[in-house]
C-alpha cells in the first residue's frame, strides 16, 4: 500500500511539474505576443474591469494590465469610477514580463485620431476659398487665425498687406475678426492672405474699369496673376 501511496504521489508530482512547464510556456508566448503588439501598434479594443489609485485595469489576453488616469483622455479625468466597465481604445506602451508589468494608453489612440481627423479637414479646404477666422496669435513672422472647425492658418506677414509692413501688429491685432483668402494647403498647414482679397479687389475694380467680366475663377494670388488673367 505504502508502495502504492509513494508511484501515486510521485506521478501527481510528475503531472504537476509538467503543468507548470505548460503554464510557464503559454505565458511566455502571451508576453512575447503582447509585445509584438506593443511594437506594431495595434490598437485594441478593451473594456474597462476596475479602477485603482491613479488608473483603470484592463485585461489583455488573460494579463493584467493598467492604464493610468493621465493616459485615459486627452482630456483631464475627475472621476475614474465613471470608466467603469466602459469600452476603451489603447495601445500597449510597456511591456515588462519579468514584473508582470503592462501599461497601456488610451489618450495615444485618441490622438491619433484626432490628428487624421484635422488632416482630413486640411485635405478637403479648397484653396481660393474666402473664409472669416479670429487672430489666435502674433509672430514676428506674421499671424496665426484660427478658421473654425479647430483649423488654424498662417498669414504671412508679406500677405498681410498691399502695403509692406514691419510688423503683424501695424495690420491686426489678438481676437480680431479678419476675412482672408486660402492660398495654399500643403503638409498638414494652411496659408492664408489678406493681402490677396485687397489684389482681388483691385483686378474686379479694373476689369469694371475697361470693361470686361471679372469672375472669381480669374482670381490668383497676386495682382499680377489677377490682371493675367483679364484679357483687354
Amino acid at each position: 500500500m505504502a508502495e502504492e501511496v509513494k508511484e501515486t504521489m510521485e506521478q501527481f508530482e510528475e503531472q504537476l511539474e509538467e503543468s507548470l512547464k505548460k503554464a510557464a510556456t503559454s505565458e511566455d508566448a502571451v508576453w512575447s505576443h503582447l509585445e509584438q503588439m506593443k511594437e506594431e501598434g495595434e490598437v485594441l479594443s478593451l473594456t474597462v474591469g476596475g479602477v485603482v489609485n491613479g488608473g483603470v485595469i484592463v485585461y489583455v489576453e488573460g494579463i493584467r494590465g493598467f492604464i493610468p488616469a493621465s493616459l485615459l483622455s486627452t482630456k483631464y479625468v475627475e472621476d475614474l469610477n465613471t470608466w467603469l466597465q466602459k469600452d476603451v481604445e489603447a495601445k500597449i506602451i510597456t511591456v515588462e514580463p519579468e514584473n508582470q508589468r503592462l501599461v497601456l494608453s488610451a489618450k495615444a489612440v485618441a490622438r491619433e485620431k484626432e490628428r487624421m481627423e484635422r488632416k482630413k479637414k486640411i485635405d478637403d479646404l479648397k484653396v481660393g476659398t474666402v473664409v472669416e477666422g479670429t487672430v489666435e496669435n502674433l509672430m514676428p513672422y506674421g499671424a496665426f487665425v484660427d478658421i473654425g472647425d479647430g483649423i488654424s492658418g498662417l498669414i504671412h506677414i508679406s500677405q498681410l498687406s498691399q502695403k509692406r509692413v514691419k510688423s503683424p501688429e501695424e495690420v491686426v491685432k489678438e481676437g480680431q475678426k479678419v476675412t482672408v483668402k486660402i492660398t495654399k494647403v500643403a503638409n498638414g498647414k494652411v496659408s492664408l492672405s489678406m493681402k490677396a482679397l485687397a489684389d482681388d479687389a483691385e483686378a474686379a475694380k479694373r476689369a469694371k474699369e475697361v470693361g470686361v467680366e471679372y469672375t472669381e475663377e480669374a482670381a490668383g494670388t497676386s495682382l499680377g496673376d489677377l490682371l493675367a488673367n483679364i484679357k483687354l
